[in-house]
């Protein structure tokens, strides 16, 4: 994708990889338009960078992902870009007693928002990018996050198809592969000895400009290109 003079939707822009993929599109000089459920997060992130443009939503309603694409759609009609980047991650164990209500709450953030979103927004005609955010945990799971791990594997399916499903139109798909990243996803402090968000973004940056379509950093290139037998080694060390 051509990387400025961009509009640009990214969900979940309010903190973590959202927020640094936005202040690195706006360094391209592009539109950034960010969504999140948190007013007062997106409010702090509207102070900071006056040019982003926000909307508050909720992504696990359906009502909500309809009225941000029709907002988008009359308001913002020009936009380009949608970046599927909005996730929650649970550590859990099925034998919790909310396991089941905080495993439909990750579905339906993880999966049904971006592919109900990825079918909503193709109908904008200007639509020529959707970025799909997935994980190294999509292709080695980590077990103390079931859920989260099983999620971004079907959207590394769900990508995969997508972009097969739109060759024949002008919307190219990407796939961004984290790895873990220093970020607050799952709780606070989880993460904090991993790598900055920052040099994941100033990577994944430099691989779409040379055209790439998946887009690894870190621990996550060697995930995904890993076979069986790596696997199985990794999931062996992860979950010990």
């Amino acid at each position: 994708m051509k990387l400025s003079n961009n509009k640009i939707l990214i969900t979940g822009g309010a903190s973590g990889i959202g927020l640094g993929l936005a202040e690195r599109f706006i360094k391209e000089n592009n539109t950034v338009i960010i969504c999140g459920r948190r007013g007062a997060a997106l409010k702090e992130i509207a102070d900071r960078f006056p040019s982003i443009i926000t909307k508050a939503c909720d992504l696990s309603i359906e009502a909500d992902r309809i009225d941000l694409y029709n907002w988008i759609a009359e308001n913002h009609n020009d936009l380009n870009v949608l970046v599927n980047n909005a996730g929650i991650q649970n550590w859990m164990d099925i034998s919790d007693n909310d396991f089941y209500e905080r495993a439909n709450d990750e579905i339906t953030t993880n999966v049904i928002a971006p592919v109900h979103l990825a079918n909503l927004f193709i109908n904008l005609k200007s639509l020529n990018t959707i970025i799909n955010v997935t994980s190294g945990l999509a292709f080695i799971p980590l077990s103390k996050v079931p859920i989260y791990c099983a999620t971004k594997a079907f959207m590394r399916s769900f990508t995969l198809s997508l972009r097969h499903l739109l060759k024949s139109t002008n919307i190219e798909v990407i796939e961004m592969i984290p790895p873990a990243l220093n970020t607050d996803l799952g709780a606070k402090g989880i993460h904090d000895g991993h790598p900055a968000v920052s040099d994941f973004v100033e990577s994944v940056f430099a691989q779409m400009k040379e055209g790439k379509s998946e887009l690894t950093f870190g621990t996550s290139e060697a995930r995904a290109n890993a076979n069986n037998d790596v696997i199985s080694d990794y999931f062996n060390k992860m979950n010990p």
